[in-house]
Formats: C-alpha cells, structure tokens, sequence
C-alpha cells in the first residue's frame, strides 16, 4: 500500500475528504467479500419486529462509520508503514461491514444514521489523537475498541428478533473479524489502556447507541 505520509498535504487532504465521504455516503472501500445472508430467504417480519431490526442495525452501521474515521485518524498520522498499513486493511474491512449494515437497512425499509457526518467527525479527530500518541497506545485504543465492539455485538444479536436470521448471520460475521482484528493488535505490540479511558470509550459509546436507535 501506498505510504500516505508521503502524499503533498493537498493530497493528503483530497484522500481525507474521499474517505470521509464514501463512509458517510455508503460508498466505503470493501474487500468485496460476500453478503452473509445472501443465501437466507427474505421472510417477512411483523411490523414492529421488523422496526426493532432496523434500530439495532443502524446502531451498527453507525458504529462501522466511526470505525472507519477511527482507522482513517490512527492511520494519517502513524509512524510506522506497517502499523498504516494494517489500520487501511481494518478500515477495507470494516468497510465490508458498513456495506453489509446498509444493505440490510434498505431490506427493512429503513435508513443509516442521520447524524452519520457528526459520528464520522468525532470519531476521526478521537483516531488523530490516539494515533499521535504513538503506535503502541494507537494499536491499544484499537484492541480495546474491538474488544468493546465484540461484546457489543453480542448483545445486539441477542436484542435482535428471533425471526431475523439475516441480521443475525450479518452481525455475526461482524463479531468474528472484530475479534481477529482485537488479537492482531494485541500480537502487534498493542499496550493496555488505562481504566478510565476504557470506561470513557464505553461512555461516549453509550450515547451513541441510545442516540442512533431513534435518528
């Protein structure tokens, strides 16, 4: 992959702007991998069965989007080509899962996060200071993020409606790449975060979650 911290500023800034942009706009860079549920039939839901999958998976489609500003930040500023390399491999990834969250919403009748460029924005400028403290501290604000993100998802799939097999199977495939991205990070060199930041983490967390159930 190309080394970015070579890129003029201009450039670095046009890059910014496209990540950004195809994030908020459902346009990510994907691996191409597959749809999980694409071999599951479409059964219909009940009303309120079918709203209650929608809430839970624009939670998580507003959750991709702040993990691919949180992998665009760390990654602009990195000081190491292979710590760079492997948040613009994290950031395709997730854009995999970004990509899946939407489809799913446009499934269900539904829509991603209004207040998706707010997400984007905040969680971009948390990955520029987290990356500016160093690889080390950048890879463990990553493992740590994914580890939050991993129980996250098990409570989601345990929220979701019974007859939502679609969703389910998308969310797991989710939880599974998070987990080999927390214990990449860990065999990288990932240093453990002090409590309170980890409990900050789950608090700005929280806000967005009971927030992007409803907008």
């Amino acid at each position: 992959m190309a080394d970015i911290r070579h890129y003029s500023l201009i450039d670095q800034l046009c890059l910014g702007i496209d990540q950004a942009l195809r994030s908020v706009f459902n346009h990510p860079n994907t691996s191409g991998r597959a749809y999980p549920a694409e071999d599951v039939p479409m059964l219909p839901q009940e009303n309120a069965s079918q709203q209650r999958s929608a809430s839970i998976m624009r939670i998580n489609h507003a959750g991709e989007i702040c993990a691919q500003a949180l992998y665009h930040g760390q990654g602009l500023v990195s000081r190491s080509q292979k710590i760079q390399d492997k948040m613009q491999q994290a950031a395709i990834e997730e854009g995999d899962h970004l990509a899946w969250c939407h489809q799913r919403l446009m499934e269900l009748g539904s829509h991603t996060s209004y207040l998706a460029p707010i997400w984007y924005a905040g969680s971009f400028a948390i990955g520029l200071m987290a990356g500016l403290m160093g690889d080390p501290w950048s890879l463990g604000f990553l493992a740590e993020t994914e580890h939050q993100v991993v129980k996250h998802l098990e409570k989601q799939m345990h929220l979701l409606p019974e007859d939502d097999r679609r969703s389910h199977l998308i969310l797991q495939q989710m939880q599974q790449d998070e987990k080999q991205h927390r214990d990449e990070a860990v065999r990288a060199g990932a240093l453990s975060l002090p409590q309170s930041i980890k409990q900050a983490m789950q608090w700005v967390s929280g806000i967005m979650v009971k927030t992007t159930y409803w907008v």
